[in-house]
Order: structure tokens, then sequence, then C-alpha cells
């Protein structure tokens, strides 16, 4: 069969054909629930199938014409793609956005690896390779010059008729632009990967400096502020959850406050919680603002996302590994506390804002992100295939996780609490929730306007040792909130600041 010659054109068809059938099944699944069924609905599904198929026969021509072996390499790497796509789709219901390709592009491989199943495998091997196999086995005959232009034209004449052919949906095609544009393989990847390039390009050409502020207070001060990853609010008791999942800062008298986050993934949310408020441009993030103003900023991570950091002391998990090869925990986030008393204890300035971005609550096998003695619940899902695990199993690890973190939380409280001599507070804040099968959603994501409330309401917990500072307790704070509550602490007067954020206040 392979040694037979085939039109290009024919080789074309039958490869987009297979992508539009194999790969597309999450996308024509999501137009028809959007629809309101009938004539209509056959016939939207049927135009999309067409535009579909055409777009990718002239993609796939004009590379593997004019491309030849290159134009294969490059065909067969989107087919890998597809399949590895499909599986995040199916089995986390993911959408393929540019804010998704952000964490993907940024993604440390102990990450990256937690994905790994032998369900992936077999996407690439059956969905993927297979179409890669025939791209480099089919002969094709390429023809005259002019069958590309008669091959090009044809397929862009089917291309507009069927875009003049659904103007009355145009409306329609807007509302669901992001959900449907997501899960279009191989362009959904593609698209959004060049997006996000391109923003992180713009973002990163200057950092617009903010209006210099001034140490008004004498005081020796500290602040921590624990950046957490992917804990949802109703899994923390303070906040009604029917489990004991805070059972170590309930000795610490902290203050629960409600929180929103900005974004549903850690690049975004990070950010937001580095910025005075919303803004498209990149400003000055709070540890650079307050080391140029001569407060000692450390930043220890067992994460990644944030935007870039101008001052010394950024310091990975791999670094502290390496510095405390006997540490205990120190696989998971408690090597982020090894040295951090010594930190403080050697600290010459008066003020100091320390960082801790954990990793803790991060799908999707949490059971892999705690020691084995904060095991509470069980037993635990140790599978990452989340849609497949069973749900008690899977909520007990997650929050098994929850109560690793409250010890982490209550360890830098106690901590804090050794050092009479400092004047100190504690701010806890996720980065955003999760979706552990609510509505057959997984883990995080989802765009910010159609994203459910388990990966947008968040919790936020205070502690200080300061009694003249009253912690105000609003209904619900934004995660800009934190840029002008450590500037309050600290005593940093600055045009910047906005009180009425800060959730501080004197008595």
């Amino acid at each position: 069969m392979f040694h037979q010659t085939v039109k290009l054109s024919t080789k074309c068809l039958i490869l987009a054909t297979y992508t539009v059938a194999a790969f597309h099944v999450p996308f024509f699944n999501h137009a028809i629930q959007q629809m309101d069924g009938g004539w209509n609905t056959i016939l939207l599904t049927a135009s999309a199938a067409l535009l579909m198929l055409a777009i990718d026969f002239l993609v796939y021509y004009l590379l593997l014409y004019l491309g030849r072996f290159v134009g294969k390499c490059l065909l067969s790497m989107t087919m890998v793609g597809n399949a590895i796509m499909l599986f995040f789709v199916n089995n986390y219901e993911v959408l393929v956005t540019k804010s998704m390709m952000g964490n993907v592009l940024n993604t440390q491989y102990s990450e990256a690896s937690s994905f790994f199943s032998w369900a992936l495998v077999g996407y690439i091997v059956f969905a993927g390779v297979p179409p890669c196999f025939y791209i480099f086995m089919r002969k094709a005959e390429y023809g005259h010059w002019r069958h590309l232009l008669v091959n090009i034209g044809f397929a862009l004449c089917v291309i507009v008729a069927l875009l003049v052919a659904n103007m009355s949906n145009t409306l329609w095609i807007d509302r669901n632009a992001t959900e449907l544009g997501s899960l279009i393989a191989p362009w959904s990847y593609i698209v959004n990967t060049v997006r996000y390039y391109s923003s992180q390009w713009k973002k990163n050409e200057k950092e617009i400096l903010l209006p210099n502020g001034r140490i008004t207070t004498d005081s020796r001060d500290v602040c921590v502020l624990i950046i957490g990853e992917s804990a949802r609010r109703d899994h923390f008791r303070y906040y009604g959850y029917h489990r004991d999942t805070n059972p170590y800062t309930a000795r610490d008298s902290v203050t629960p406050i409600p929180a929103e986050a900005a974004a549903t993934n850690t690049i975004d949310a990070v950010r937001a919680i580095m910025q005075p408020g919303p803004s498209k441009t990149l400003y000055e993030i709070l540890p650079n603002y307050l080391y140029r103003m001569g407060v000692d900023v450390t930043w220890r991570t067992s994460n990644w996302g944030e935007p870039p950091t101008h001052f010394p002391k950024y310091v990975k998990k791999k670094q502290l590994r390496d510095s405390y090869p006997d540490a205990e925990q120190g696989q998971y986030d408690g090597i982020l506390l090894c040295g951090l008393e010594d930190e403080i204890r050697n600290c010459q300035n008066a003020k100091q804002f320390i960082v801790l971005h954990t990793y803790t609550n991060h799908g999707p096998l949490y059971s892999a992100n705690y020691p084995s003695e904060f095991e509470v619940f069980v037993p635990v899902c140790k599978t990452v295939e989340m849609a497949h695990a069973d749900r008690e199993e899977l909520l007990n690890a997650y929050d098994n996780s929850i109560i690793y973190t409250d010890y982490l939380i209550h360890s830098v409280i106690s901590l804090l609490r050794s050092m009479p001599d400092r004047r100190s507070c504690v701010l806890y804040i996720s980065d955003h929730g999760e979706s552990l099968g609510e509505n057959g959603l997984y883990m995080h994501g989802v765009p910010q306007a159609i994203a459910p409330k388990t990966q947008t309401e968040i919790p936020f917990l205070v502690w200080t040792c300061d009694t003249t500072m009253h912690i105000k307790q609003p209904q619900t704070v934004e995660q800009y909130c934190i840029y002008h509550s450590v500037l309050h602490f600290l005593g940093i007067d600055s045009p910047v600041l906005k009180p009425q954020m800060s959730i501080f206040e004197r008595e």
C-alpha cells in the first residue's frame, strides 16, 4: 500500500480528515451542548467540520509542498502534540488558552513529570504515531506548480464560502469563541503559544517604575508573605469546611479573610499579588519596589511564574536542597523554611520582607506533596488520571495537602514568635483555587470570565504580633491588597499606598 504513489492533495485530505475526526470530539461535544438543537445545530456542526477540514488541508498542502522533509517533520510534531492535547482535554477538561500555554511553557520538570501516565503514552502511540508513520511512508506526487495554485484556490474558496454562509451565527460564534477556539488542534496551542510569547515580550520590554517612597518608622519589622498554590477557600476549616484542615494555625489566632483570585493560572495570579492594582502594564512589583526603598528582600520558591525580580536573594528549592542535604521534608515545601531563622536573625536592615512561594496543593498527584505523617484522611488517590480516580480518595489527598500547608504557616508563625525583638506579621494567600471534579472539571486554568468559584475563591490568612494593629475583616478582598498591606505594615509612606486597600489599621 505505502509503495503506491498518491497525489499530494489526496494525502493531505486524508491527514486533514484524520485530524478533524480523531482530535476534535471534545470540540464537537462542547459545540453541540451550546446549541439549541434542530437543523441549525446540524448545519453549524457540519460547517465547523468542513471549515476545519479546509483549513487543515490548505496548511498541510502548503507545508508539505513547500517544506518537503522539513514539512513532514513539522506536521508529525503537530500530530503528536494533538494527541497530548487530547489526553489533557479528555482527562482534565482543560482549555488550551494563552494562559494555559504560559503554564505549560513555564512548567518545571518535576511538575511536568507528575502528569506522566501510561494512558498518556497510549494517546501518543495510538493517536499520534500512526499519522506520523503515514506522513513519512506514504509517497506523494507533488505535481506541477499549477496544481499548487489550483488546490490553494479551491481550499480558499471553500473557506470563504463557509464563512459567508455562517454570517448569521456570528453572535453565537463570538460568545463561544474562547472555549471552542481552545479545543481546535493544532491551532489552539500554536496560536496561543505565539500569543503568550508576544505578551511576554511586551511585558518584559520595560518595567514601569513607581514613585519613590520612604521608610517612616524605626521599628525592626519582618513581614513574611506565603503564596499558596491551588488552595481553595471552601476546604479550609476557617470558612466552614466540615473537616479540620487547620489544626495547626488554630493555635495561632490567625484572622481568615475571604479573597478573590484575579486569575486562575499561576503566572497572572502571582503578578496580581505583586501589583498595586489591575493593569495590563507591568508596574514595579512589590519585592523590587521594596528593595529599591532599602528593605531587605528574600524570595524562596519551590514554584515558578513570578514576574522578573531585581534583587539578589532569590533562592530556588534546588539551591536549598543543595545547601541542606540532610534536611527533614527536603523534598517538600518544608525545605523553604531551612535556614530561615538565621536569615532573619542575621539581617542588618530594620525592615525585612520574605516571600515563600509554595507548591503543596498543586495537582494532579496531591498525595506526593506532603510527608506521610500528614496523611490524616485515608485512603488517598495515587493516580494522576484524576477523571478516573475515586472521588473520596481524591478529596482525602487534597485535604491532607491543605493540612500540610497549615503546618507550614504555623511553623513560620512559631518562628517569628520566638523573636520578640521583631515586630512581625505573616500573610498567606493562594494564587488561585482548584476544581476537584465539580462539573467534570479538574485542577485550574479555566478562563476567568467563565471560571467556577472553586477556582476563584481563595483563602487569605493574616497573623501579626503587633497588638496595636487592627486587622480589618471586609466581606472579600482582591489579591492587590497584598501590595498596600505590606507597605502599610512596614511603615513605608508612598504615593502608591492606598490605606483603604490595606487590611491593617491602627486601633
